[in-house]
């Protein structure tokens, strides 16, 4: 089994660093113990910084996405990848070591068509803390997942078409829902690991003022305004670095 890991990166020259030292590490691991390979792509969504360089600096394979969108970036990561199976982790994102194995079980089984990975967050501010808790509850009521690290068959990628483009926000949701779709309408499964968790950067959550959490991450105003891209340049192309 191959696995192609895919990155989407907008200026992350400062956390790109630690993210690959993490794949890396599960990557040996994984290796030394099946015949699994492991190749990295990093997309580079249009940055203005080193982003590439540094991803140059550590051996992975770097594809150029001018059109900033995280969706798009996913996507353009998807169609240069070699592997069967496409893992697809934030540029923000620590991997324990034993992630890649655990997913490489998952994906040995012929009727997992993919999943996604619990996340850990580490806020500063004691409230933010029980609000993410908060946020967790809903997720698993709903069914849902972040895209922080998401995986999947690539013939399953194709076939449900990949991340939705027209979507500014919660285009990981999505991706997980049609996961899950397609598992109940082909009889098959998908997986949601929830241990190892993956550690996404707490950065916009320490940073941000209060009111703009609560209004940016409100599921009524993500439902009404995910497909307008002028409600979000703050959560990306502004983001906080």
């Amino acid at each position: 089994m191959k696995l192609t890991i895919i990155i989407p990166a907008f200026n992350e020259e400062a956390y790109l660093p630690s993210t690959l030292d993490s794949i890396q590490t599960a990557a040996a691991q994984l290796c030394d113990s099946s015949d699994a390979e492991v190749g990295t792509i990093v997309v580079d969504n249009n940055s203005e910084d080193g982003t590439a360089a540094v991803a140059q600096s550590k051996g992975t394979t770097v594809v150029h996405e001018p059109v900033q969108d995280i969706a798009r970036a996913r996507n353009a990561g998807a169609r240069h990848a070699e592997g069967d199976v496409l893992v697809f982790v934030d540029a923000d994102v620590i991997l324990p070591p034993t992630l890649l194995a655990e997913i490489h079980t998952a994906m040995s089984d012929p009727a997992c068509v993919g999943g996604a990975v619990d996340v850990e967050y580490r806020p500063k501010r004691r409230f933010i803390r029980f609000y993410l808790r908060a946020w967790r509850l809903l997720a698993r009521l709903t069914g849902m997942a972040q895209g922080a690290t998401q995986f999947c068959r690539k013939t399953v990628f194709d076939e449900i078409g990949g991340y939705d483009e027209r979507t500014w926000i919660g285009e990981d949701a999505d991706f997980f829902w049609a996961l899950k779709k397609l598992a109940r309408r082909t009889g098959r499964m998908a997986r949601f690991i929830e241990e190892p968790r993956v550690q996404a950067s707490s950065r916009r959550f320490d940073k941000w003022p209060l009111w703009k959490i609560l209004l940016w991450t409100n599921p009524l105003f993500i439902a009404l305004f995910r497909r307008r891209k002028a409600f979000w340049s703050g959560w990306y192309s502004r983001a906080v670095r």
